[in-house]
Parts: C-alpha cells; structure tokens; sequence
C-alpha cells in the first residue's frame, strides 16, 4: 500500500512540474503576443474536459471497489497525461 502511496506522489510531482512548464510556456506566449485564438480557447476548454474525465474515473473506481490509493491514481490520470501532452504540444 504504501509503494501505491509512494507513486502517486511521484506522478503528482511529475504532473506539477509540467503544468509549471506549461504555465510559463503560455503566459510568454500571451505576454509576447503569438497566442493564436484555437490555442486560447483550446486553454480555457480542456480545464471542464479534464474535471470531468477524471471524475468519471475516480468515481468508476470507488463503485468497483478499489482501494483508495487505486481511486486516486484514476483521479490523477488524466491530468498527468494532458499536462504531459500539453508540455510536448508547447515545446514544439
């Protein structure tokens, strides 16, 4: 259990450097003016999409019985993955 513990805070630390990346990717973009409007509301938009899909997934996990580590790490999921392909998107 505690290993489970042990790699959430991994992923989470993870998930917190890339959405720092990504904080300071965008704000130069705005800052500097090259923010197109797909990329502006594409910001704005993923936000609902994320909340919801994780969600959905915390809650799928809880009803099947998991463990509250497991219940976490499904809630945690999708925002490690769009952060990551939000930072490899901004890198480019």
């Amino acid at each position: 259990m505690m290993f489970a513990w042990m790699k959430i805070a991994s992923s989470y630390n993870q998930m917190m450097l890339s959405s720092s990346e990504v904080i300071v990717r965008r704000t130069m973009m705005m800052a500097s003016g090259t923010m197109t409007l797909p990329d502006a509301m594409s910001m704005m938009m993923e936000k609902g999409t994320i909340y919801a899909t994780a969600t959905e997934r915390a809650a799928v996990a809880m009803a099947s019985g998991a463990d509250p580590a497991k219940i976490t790490a499904a809630a945690l999921k999708p925002y490690s993955t769009k952060t990551q392909s939000n930072v490899l998107m901004l890198r480019r």
